[in-house]
């Protein structure tokens, strides 16, 4: 059976340094950082006081306030981004056979906010006062539950969730539903909302969240040999897929090609990277997309800014590509969004769209000193302009899961 095509035809954002693709994508070719002190919540006895919060976020703009009430922000957030994607596909529900449309979204932790607030209602008040809402606002499958139910998608609907690899591994797993024939269109991708105390107090204790306090836009600086933590986010990033038949047929305007995706686990350490793993996956991606390494001319990495995942990923990518790495570009968005866990591959990949888009990779920002450990050219501080055919994007979670995409020019 010949493999079905997977194209990319709407795309949608909401990243702490911008509240839509084209914000989003301006700030990064700005090199501009969404990272500031925490507003959420008091700061008293926290030893990390800085996150990727979202900024001039007005959700009542989008859903009435008997919509909000039902809503933990993880949903919010994926329900505003995927209807930008919809509207940007050009897709009418009344046009389509909506079974053949599903959703596929990934997600770290859920509906955490809700979690924290209602356990305090438990254990500060009555069991009654509980909220009858707290389940269905909690629950991690639930963000992708309210997409279907917005746009009446009536095929496969399936919530994913691998840490921090979860939005690629549902875009790349949404991809494989579409080959095997089950959609000719899907919605992924992936929201997270974590910005909580309890979030921020048991990353922070675990010393993998930088304490750079005092100059928050300068905390996430991936490869850079001064790097001290990576620095939390929330958002989400929505891609619409469609088989290139179904999108042809209508006339879609296609934006980017999917041509490939690998997934493993490192089965090593739940925090601690695995140099085989995330080579693994770019290698299986490569296969998938039936391409020679020598293709790719740029790489979005996970570029956390710990120190671990950083040189481990530089270490996997010379692996992959050997004497080729040196002409590889590469850089790290989270240096300007933070990492926004579940949801950072779903930015990245739109990221990732938009450069082969516009032949032109956002920075590395904050890159200052380099690290003789990571030794490749991570464009650092300022935008860069260059031929781009394929792209991969790197996702790699706590674990031990890793998931890349391969992503490839349309013309």
């Amino acid at each position: 059976m010949k493999q079905k095509r997977i194209v990319i035809t709407g795309l949608g954002v909401l990243a702490p340094n911008g509240n839509n693709a084209a914000a989003y994508w301006k700030a990064l070719l700005a090199g501009k950082s969404g990272i500031d002190t925490i507003t959420k919540f008091d700061l008293e006895g926290f030893s990390v006081r800085i996150a990727g919060e979202l900024k001039d976020f007005h959700p009542e703009e989008f859903l009435d306030p008997s919509q909000l009430r039902k809503l933990d922000p993880f949903s919010i957030y994926a329900l505003i981004s995927a209807q930008e994607a919809w509207n940007q596909s050009g897709l009418s529900i009344d046009e389509e056979d909506p079974t053949r449309i599903g959703v596929m979204l990934g997600t770290g932790v859920g509906g955490i906010q809700t979690l924290e607030e209602q356990h305090t209602i438990l254990q500060t008040k009555t069991p009654r006062r509980v909220s009858p809402h707290f389940v269905p606002k909690m629950i991690a499958n639930i963000a992708g539950a309210q997409v279907s139910i917005r746009f009446g998608l009536e095929g496969p609907n399936q919530t994913v969730t691998s840490a921090c690899a979860s939005a690629t591994d549902a875009i790349g797993l949404a991809s494989r539903l579409m080959q095997y024939g089950d959609a000719d269109i899907m919605v992924a991708g992936g929201s997270e909302a974590s910005i909580t105390p309890l979030t921020i107090a048991g990353f922070g204790n675990m010393r993998a969240l930088s304490k750079h306090n005092d100059f928050p836009a300068e905390a996430s600086r991936p490869f850079d040999k001064d790097r001290d933590g990576f620095v939390l986010g929330e958002g989400a990033g929505i891609v619409v897929l469609e088989t290139l038949d179904h999108a042809q047929k209508r006339g879609a305007a296609i934006l980017a090609e999917l041509v490939g995706y690998g997934a493993s686990d490192d089965a090593f350490h739940v925090t601690q990277p695995s140099l085989s793993g995330p080579a693994r996956a770019i290698e299986r991606a490569l296969e998938d997309g039936g391409i020679p390494l020598e293709k790719v001319n740029y790489i979005n990495a996970h570029g956390t800014s710990t120190v671990f995942n950083d040189k481990n990923e530089s270490a996997a990518i010379h692996r992959v590509f050997g004497t080729y790495a040196e002409q590889l570009k590469v850089s790290s968005t989270k240096s300007m969004t933070g990492h926004l866990l579940g949801a950072s591959g779903g930015i990245e990949a739109v990221a990732t769209v938009l450069s082969l888009q516009n032949q032109m990779a956002p920075p590395t920002i904050n890159y200052t000193t380099p690290d003789p450990e990571c030794t490749l050219d991570y464009i650092p501080n300022e935008a860069r302009s260059f031929p781009i055919q394929y792209a991969l994007s790197n996702s790699f979670g706590f674990g031990g899961h890793n998931a890349v995409l391969l992503i490839k020019t349309w013309s």
